[in-house]
């Protein structure tokens, strides 16, 4: 026995209807969520990484102040963003009297609450994705027990257990069944598939935020300001040192 989408649809009872059409719109979201997460990913790479070529020499000199002036300028790369609170946070602290010690740990925390920030913008959608995945197939059970207790109220209404009387509205339950494996197994693989993406893609901005807090907090004689800083007294320990390749390894993080 052949069916068509249209007739199973006119065939189907209110309740199994509405089960279908809940499974659609999880399906739809679903896709929305992956088209909308994948080119942010893209492009988030391609900006960061534009970025890094311009930030990567100047931090190398441990030129602060031009650091900050090109992530102001750059307002879409989160990599930018990191650089310019941590930069700012650590410059203006340094202004106000700080020693570089002080300074360089409330950048630090500075940079913890843009990572917090950052990472609920990243995965924005992503629990849409994970509730279809694991309830999508519950739904379609749902609509499949609905469907039964109609092909049960067609053998009452008819007074016959025959095929031709229950046989569609069996057809129709297991179709729901069916169609909410369908829409959840692709939700949970394209969930992992993002998830691992995108934890990659945050790693990546966690490394160039520890590696800039290293460059805060390193030798004082190779980070420049343009004002000048009246340093607070403090004890530190002698030969401290900020390696160039500190530096590039921020504007690296993401390559």
């Amino acid at each position: 026995m052949n069916f068509n989408v249209i007739e199973l649809w006119h065939g189907m009872n209110g309740l199994v209807r509405t089960v279908v059409t809940l499974l659609t719109i999880q399906g739809v979201a679903t896709l929305a969520v992956t088209v909308d997460r994948l080119m942010m990913l893209i492009i988030s790479y391609r900006r960061g990484r534009k970025f890094a070529k311009k930030a990567g020499p100047v931090l190398a000199k441990g030129d602060l102040s031009g650091a900050l002036a090109l992530a102001k300028e750059d307002t879409d790369s989160h990599l930018a963003s990191f650089i310019r609170v941590g930069v700012e946070t650590f410059v203006s602290r340094r202004k106000a009297g700080l020693n570089q010690e002080k300074a360089a740990e409330l950048a630090a925390r500075a940079l913890e609450r843009k990572a917090d920030s950052l990472g609920d913008s990243l995965n924005k959608g992503m629990a849409i994705m994970a509730s279809t995945g694991s309830t999508a197939p519950f739904i379609g059970l749902l609509g499949t027990v609905l469907g039964i207790l109609n092909a049960f109220k067609l053998v009452g209404q008819n007074g016959s257990g025959g095929m031709g009387t229950i046989g569609v509205a069996i057809a129709e339950a297991l179709i729901v069944t069916g169609y909410g494996l369908m829409v959840a197994i692709p939700s949970v693989l394209l969930f992992n598939m993002l998830s691992t993406r995108l934890a990659k893609y945050e790693a990546g901005l966690n490394h160039a935020r520890n590696e800039l807090v290293d460059l805060l907090a390193g030798s004082p004689s190779e980070l420049h300001i343009d004002a000048p800083i009246k340093e607070a007294p403090v004890a530190r320990s002698g030969g401290e040192k900020v390696s160039k390749a500190v530096a590039q390894n921020v504007s690296a993080s993401l390559a």
